[in-house]
């Protein structure tokens, strides 16, 4: 009887997919449909046939259940169906771990992962509602930015976190979009006196300290490891993989203990690094969910990637968070920021390409690439892939 517990290299992504980043509302088709596109591209992608897909993951209330999408399909047998729970973009990586335990498991043997949203089926802002009670909205806080701009003003007077910090983030999110033309970033470059000069969206947070909303869809295909290694593509396997909450964390009243904190508390952290028995220091590239830089910046504080308070300005500069020999590469497609917006599952796309080494903004030797998911949302989680060396 086998004693191994943890989802370490029992799983990988072995096709991954996105339908092109429209302006919101632009979109002619709907969410349903974009995701059934982005699901049949990701099984070409993988060379699996969607028919023998029989699994199904989304997050965040997506209005396409899996039951709807596998039908439409036409998949032989629907054997796993599950949506992870939790406002904001904390459920992405989530979706991803709930897909491998259901083939570590043998739940299902081939499961797709999708996000898809459209401005005509979800309207505006989708993945906020109902997380704005009576107790913020009667004191006009009516949006995450108002909340992340909160904190993040926390984080610069008290922690003492530099706003150079956040500015480097966003930049260095602007540069990568230059070299993928998916990205609505694209053809966009970022300067130093753009960014300072626009406008305020919530103070301290500029119009590019913002993500983007776009009408897309995107998926991932996740089987086991040993099928993975017979499919078309190299596999990312699943080193590792976390979610949830503290105590005293959770749905939102901003009176958190622990309030500039993105979320992720120091058992979940160790949790991650113990289970794929690495170090924060070995990580080679991080995909992170910045709805706003701020938060994105206080992930990275979480996980011991960067250092708190004055340091973090040190150590968060343009050159240092590049894929061309930066100490510490991140959201090397452009992020949500700069390539584009589908509640951050286009980051579990480029999380992979680094392992297969075909990010338009490749990291040399990429081994062990960190996808952070939903950073000051009420529920969290972070995924851990590597490369066949890593097992």
């Amino acid at each position: 009887m086998s004693t191994n517990r943890t989802l370490r290299g029992q799983a990988a992504v072995v096709g991954v997919a996105n339908t092109p980043y429209a302006k919101r509302g632009t979109a002619e088709d709907s969410a349903l449909s974009l995701i059934l596109q982005a699901i049949l591209a990701a099984s070409d992608d993988a060379g699996i046939d969607p028919r023998d897909i029989d699994g199904f993951v989304s997050y965040a209330n997506d209005q396409s259940e899996g039951a709807m999408v596998g039908s439409t399909l036409g998949v032989h047998e629907i054997r796993w169906s599950t949506m992870v729970w939790g406002g904001g973009g904390g459920g992405v990586a989530a979706a991803v771990n709930a897909a491998a335990a259901a083939v570590a498991t043998g739940q299902a043997e081939c499961v797709a992962v999708y996000r898809g949203i459209t401005e005509a089926d979800d309207g505006r802002g989708s993945y906020g509602k109902g997380h704005f009670p009576p107790l913020l909205s009667a004191h006009g806080i009516l949006t995450p930015v108002q909340v992340c701009a909160m904190r993040t003003q926390r984080m610069i007077e008290v922690d003492g976190v530099p706003p150079s910090a956040m500015k480097a983030l966003v930049m260095a999110s602007y540069q990568h979009a230059q070299n993928n033309p998916e990205a609505m970033g694209y053809g966009k470059p970022l300067d130093s006196e753009t960014y300072e000069s626009s406008r305020w969206v919530a103070e301290p947070l500029h119009l590019f300290d913002c993500s983007r909303e776009n009408d897309a869809a995107v998926a991932v295909l996740v089987v086991s490891a040993e099928r993975a290694r017979d499919l078309a593509q190299t596999p990312a396997y699943l080193l590792s993989g976390v979610q949830g909450a503290a105590a005293g964390w959770s749905e939102s009243f901003e009176n958190e203990e622990n309030y500039t904190s993105a979320g992720f508390h120091p058992a979940m952290v160790s949790r991650l690094f113990d289970t794929a028995e690495v170090k924060a220091g070995d990580i080679d590239v991080v995909q992170v969910y910045e709805n706003f830089s701020g938060p994105a910046v206080a992930s990275l504080i979480d996980f011991g990637l960067c250092p708190a308070g004055p340091a973090a300005g040190e150590f968060m500069t343009l050159p240092n968070l590049l894929a061309d020999g930066g100490k510490l590469p991140i959201n090397t497609a452009g992020g949500n920021i700069a390539e584009g917006f589908v509640h951050g599952m286009g980051m579990v796309v480029e999380a992979v390409r680094q392992i297969r080494g075909t990010s338009p903004n490749q990291v040399k030797g990429a081994d062990l690439s960190l996808l952070l998911g939903g950073p000051v949302a009420p529920f969290v989680s972070a995924t851990l892939f590597g490369s066949q060396a890593t097992l």
